[in-house]
């Protein structure tokens, strides 16, 4: 019973620890995407619609790990390894899904993101990463 103990904290740890390294990965790229620093939009300007998307964003992080971790079955290795890659995916499609809906609707979404009055479009990008991250959840288990 120790053991199996020990073993689930050391594979909680590691889960945890790679999970937060890929959100701020995520919170990097969502940074790349706006103009202006999303540090200073969500707390020195208090920004809803940056808070909106960022809270989407790592709320997709964690899906597809969660997802990954139920994927591997126990295996530690496995599981890390499902994480990395599928994460990997899960942002780089992120990344492309709010590109995309930036061009396909009028204005630019990242100025949209950090403008001060809420706006739906931000809404919409933000369902748009929980959904790739459901779809890539699915497709891992």
């Amino acid at each position: 019973m120790l053991a199996d103990l020990t073993e689930n904290a050391y594979a909680a740890g590691a889960y945890a620890g790679v999970g937060v390294i890929l959100m701020i990965v995520a919170f990097a790229i969502l940074d790349l995407l706006t103009p202006g620093k999303l540090r200073h939009q969500l707390w020195a300007d208090r920004n809803r619609n940056a808070g909106i998307l960022v809270a989407s964003n790592l709320f997709a992080v964690a899906i597809i790990v969660t997802a990954s971790i139920v994927a591997s079955e126990g295996r530690l290795l496995k599981g890390l390894t499902y994480t990395a890659v599928y994460s990997a995916i899960g942002l780089a499609v992120m990344a492309v899904t709010f590109l995309v809906i930036d061009v396909l609707t009028p204005g630019r979404l990242g100025e949209l993101v950090v403008h001060e009055e809420t706006h739906p479009a931000v809404w919409v990008q933000a369902v748009a990463h929980l959904g790739v991250a459901i779809i890539i959840a699915a497709s891992i288990l």
